[in-house]
């Protein structure tokens, strides 16, 4: 389609370009016959007068008349398209300084008359104002996540300090809501280190330091650092890790396997099964991490890469998740030229699959 899509543009700048080649003969044709018409007329108003200047004088005056009648009839002509060619601009102005004042919902119409590479001028200007539109839509969609997110905390610790203001509660009561406003301050903290951390990822800034390394006693590494939340639900892990080294920003990559390790064991029933295994394919490291969770309904799947996309709100809330996770190790595998995937069946668990550069076995660190 894209190939098809050049192509025709190519044909239109063709045809544009042909079309304003005839307009200029025919406007040199024209220059031609009006000075001509002009100079014939003078020529035939002094005869018919009975004017008999000299040859040399004749000629002179009735060249210069010629001219000067000509280039009025050019002139006038000039203002007239001059006029129309405005009309045609118009909406290109009128469209840029509405989009100057924030209003990208504009659409300038496909017009004929538009000349050469103003066409094209005309088709950038719309998929601009488009691009905008879908950046503002974000950026309003974002505020609105993040707002909802920090208000609901915040609810809380607000509702239960009022409550602690009364004296009749026993210390039992107290200890059990301050329980709760420390939960609440350290999922708000939590948010806010996670917004840091994805707007620090997605601009130019953040610190990137590639070495190389094993990534199976890294993915072991960060495994063991888990076992007490996945030892306190009683969940099995099946570990199979071959002998893979990339080279990456290893501080970056193990945000990423310990993201995807609290996500299995948070929506893994006590009793489940996770499974870590890495595996050389050709020139890639394939990490995969299944569990026998809850599962992420269809409709969902596509989605849960996104900021602040959940894909069960309701078991959100009560584990404390803010959906930034996914969103942060979709960028980090991005920036190392990798790729993450999920497959899921809902009640029966997920797989998400991550692929990076491996190096060779020759060149692989001990």
């Amino acid at each position: 389609m894209e190939v098809q899509h050049q192509a025709n543009r190519k044909t239109a700048r063709g045809w544009r370009f042909f079309k304003s080649v005839c307009g200029i003969c025919l406007l040199l044709l024209f220059s031609l016959a009006s000075w001509s018409a002009a100079y014939f007329f003078i020529r035939y108003l002094l005869n018919a007068l009975g004017s008999r200047p000299s040859d040399y004088v004749g000629q002179l005056f009735t060249q210069l008349v010629a001219f000067v009648t000509s280039m009025g009839i050019m002139g006038t002509i000039g203002v007239i398209f001059r006029d129309k060619r405005m009309e045609v601009f118009r909406p290109m102005i009128d469209a840029m300084k509405r989009i100057a004042k924030g209003d990208f919902t504009v659409s300038i119409p496909s017009d004929e008359r538009v000349p050469g590479q103003f066409g094209e001028l005309v088709e950038s200007i719309n998929h601009m104002a488009v691009e905008l539109n879908q950046m503002e839509k974000m950026r309003q969609e974002f505020i609105s996540n993040v707002s909802h997110e920090i208000q609901s905390p915040l609810t809380s610790i607000g509702g239960f300090a009022r409550i602690l203001q009364s004296d009749e509660l026993s210390r039992e009561e107290r200890m059990h809501y301050l329980g709760i406003i420390e939960k609440e301050s350290a999922r708000l903290s939590k948010l806010s280190e996670n917004l840091l951390k994805l707007t620090s990822l997605e601009s130019d800034h953040h610190p990137f330091e590639r070495r190389r390394y094993r990534l199976d006693k890294q993915l072991r590494s960060v495994i063991l650092a888990c076992e007490p939340q996945w030892n306190d639900k009683g969940i099995d892990m099946d570990v199979s890790l071959e002998d893979v080294s990339i080279e990456a920003d290893e501080d970056l990559l193990s945000q990423v396997w310990l993201n995807l390790l609290h996500n299995s064991i948070k929506f893994t029933p006590a009793g489940g099964t996770i499974g870590v295994r890495l595996k050389r394919n050709g020139q890639q490291a394939v990490v995969f991490v299944t569990d026998t969770g809850i599962g992420i309904p269809e409709n969902d799947v596509t989605h849960i890469f996104e900021r602040f996309y959940k894909a069960d709100r309701s078991r959100n809330r009560s584990t404390g998740g803010s959906g930034l996770g996914l969103a942060i190790v979709k960028r980090i595998v991005e920036m190392h030229t990798g790729s993450v995937a999920v497959q899921s069946v809902h009640g029966k668990g997920t797989t998400l699959t991550v692929r990076l550069p491996a190096l060779p076995s020759a060149v692989a660190p001990k």
